[in-house]
């Protein structure tokens, strides 16, 4: 797995980015909403996070603004059905992380829906399947009305995209937390895999 790339912008189109990284060009898919965040100018050195996706005939790299939308990648294709890497780029294009986890909260159907290739009815699944079967919507819910962090919350969508169940992502965050309250959300993902894989 490719977790990360630095290197310099070498060329770039609208969902597409080409990174050189010692003198080898990586081609990256990336949501629209990453040029905003990023701002990839040619000749620029930028560092992305990534996902690599490996189907039969193909090996694509995906590449995001931070760990939050690699983690709501994720989460997306691996928790949601029928949702796939071209379906979960195209909701991260047209809604940045916080108002899709708002979204999703409120049962807001239509702004998901807006995303190329997701009608209402997807658009409806992925809400119940976020809300019923992996349970989010309670975090992000707690996140809007400021009782926990939003590093606790993405910590908590990044293990729970490493396919780590709900309950024991929360209890190995908090035993992080009671150490350092001010982690942050790479701090609190490190620390809660050493506590979940020891």
């Amino acid at each position: 797995m490719i977790a990360f790339l630095r290197g310099i912008v070498a060329d770039f189109f609208p969902q597409r980015l080409i990174l050189d990284v010692n003198g080898i060009g990586y081609e990256i898919v990336v949501p629209l909403s990453l040029f905003d965040q990023l701002n990839p100018v040619i000749g620029k050195e930028i560092t992305i996070k990534t996902y690599l996706h490996i189907r039969e005939n193909a090996q694509i790299l995906y590449g995001f603004a931070n760990e939050a939308e690699k983690g709501l990648f994720t989460l997306l294709i691996d928790r949601v059905s029928g949702i796939g890497p071209a379906t979960a780029i195209a909701i991260l294009g047209s809604l940045p992380v916080d108002r899709f986890k708002q979204a999703v909260v409120s049962g807001d159907v239509t702004s998901i829906a807006r995303a190329k290739g997701v009608g209402k009815k997807t658009a409806e699944r992925i809400i119940l399947e976020l809300k019923d079967k992996v349970g989010l919507a309670a975090t992000w819910e707690a996140q809007a009305l400021g009782s926990t962090s939003e590093s606790v919350g993405d910590a908590e969508l990044a293990l729970l995209a490493l396919g780590f169940k709900q309950a024991e992502a929360r209890k190995a965050i908090a035993a992080h937390v009671k150490v350092n309250a001010q982690a942050d959300t790479d701090e609190l993902i490190r620390a809660a895999l050493r506590i979940l894989n020891s």
